[in-house]
């Protein structure tokens, strides 16, 4: 009988010692070691009329921000991504607003032509000019919709992604489409638009809307989340499939740039890749940044800009039982290595400009930066203000 236990013992020993292996990558990059810096956050306002705005968008031109938003306490009972599925306490309220920072101008936008404002939920957001008319810009919006039929915690969210239409300075957003296939918009979390206001990509972070596979995610560490793609004459298809826990997604800024970039939530790397012909997407390269990383800007001068998770496990876990509490962010900069480094394969500088523990930024799950105005805009999911950081 001792042996038998001893032999149990040394199994048991062998799958946590296995376990722990498996999942000490993404426990590193979440922040579980981390000690939290106070980096870029001395010279920084917060506009507490704008909450719970997962997705920052820059519209460079003007130096317009458009954000995504919710109520934080609706977020914390109706966020898909999150596994919160409380349908009866998800907002009928979600917005789009425009803030301008010259004047402090907050603009919530209006909803025209869409079946019902109350059957709107927020999530992931692209605003991309017209190819034909710059004034003109289309706004894709992630929409966590509540299904029509059975339980929200047995069949998850009806997710679509919604084509708006708007002016530069307009106070309305026009429906235009609504892009909807059970079959390849499975957990969509954030979008890519095109400039002619026909088509997208978009990530999905699960494979699974509910169920226990998709809760023991963190400990399995699958490779079964995607990108996708819709037309509005084509429909939609997987544009490409295998990778890890992917989150924000963006697209190369200049004319012509079919890069793409999609942040891993987990384990922080960036996977780097480019547009086919038939808007499929090949893999080039991944980028390590060590942190659980969210949504994804490029500026003006081609930079790529990561909303870094400093406690990821605290968004996670802490702020959906209490939006109020402080949860550390980061903001990560990744440039092109040009100095000594890139002869030794240092192909790029992953530098972090921004970190705070949380009282000026909480849990930012978007991090954009205008370089032209050296202004830093972060915002989250559940976060109680923007963040506008001088830098």
């Amino acid at each position: 009988m001792r042996r038998l236990f001893s032999s149990v013992g040394v199994l048991l020993l062998a799958i946590f010692g296995g376990l722990y292996l498996r999942i000490r990558p993404s426990l590193n990059a979440a922040g579980v070691w981390r000690s939290v810096e106070s980096i870029g956050n001395g010279n920084c306002q917060i506009i507490p009329e704008l909450q719970a705005c997962e997705k920052v968008i820059l519209h460079q031109p003007t130096g317009l921000i458009y954000l995504a938003c919710s109520t934080p306490h609706s977020r914390t009972q109706w966020t898909p991504a999150l596994n919160r599925l409380n349908a009866s306490g998800r907002s009928e309220t979600d917005y789009v607003a425009t803030y301008d920072p010259k004047t402090d101008t907050i603009n919530r936008l209006q909803f025209s032509g869409h079946p019902s404002q109350s059957d709107i939920s927020l999530h992931g957001m692209d605003v991309v000019a017209s190819s034909e008319d710059p004034s003109v810009l289309y706004v894709y919006l992630v929409n966590h919709r509540k299904p029509e039929i059975g339980d929200p915690w047995k069949v998850g969210a009806d997710s679509v992604i919604e084509l708006f239409k708007t002016q530069i300075g307009s106070s309305t957003l026009e429906h235009v489409k609504t892009f909807q296939d059970p079959l390849t918009i499975l957990t969509p979390n954030d979008v890519v638009g095109s400039p002619d206001g026909k088509s997208c990509h978009f990530t999905n972070d699960h494979r699974q809307k509910t169920g226990l596979r998709r809760r023991l995610g963190f400990l399995t560490q699958p490779s079964d989340t995607s990108v996708g793609f819709c037309h509005v004459d084509g429909g939609c298809k997987f544009a490409y499939t295998g990778l890890h826990a992917s989150n924000g997604i963006v697209k190369g800024s200049n004319p012509g740039n079919d890069t793409f970039y999609v942040a891993d939530f987990l384990l922080g790397d960036i996977t780097v890749l480019e547009r086919q012909f038939d808007n499929t997407l090949t893999f080039t390269e991944v980028i390590k940044t060590g942190r659980s990383s969210d949504n994804l800007a490029i500026d003006a001068n081609g930079a790529l800009w990561v909303a870094g998770l400093s406690d990821a496990f605290g968004m996670i876990l802490r702020q959906p039982e209490d939006p109020s509490v402080a949860i550390a962010s980061s903001a990560l900069r990744i440039t092109t290595n040009c100095g000594l480094g890139s002869f030794y394969g240092e192909k790029y500088n992953v530098d972090k400009v921004f970190e705070d523990s949380g009282e000026l930024a909480s849990g930012s799950t978007s991090a954009v930066y205008d370089s032209e105005r050296r202004q830093l805009f972060m915002h989250g999911i559940m976060s109680a203000h923007l963040t506008v950081c001088m830098l």
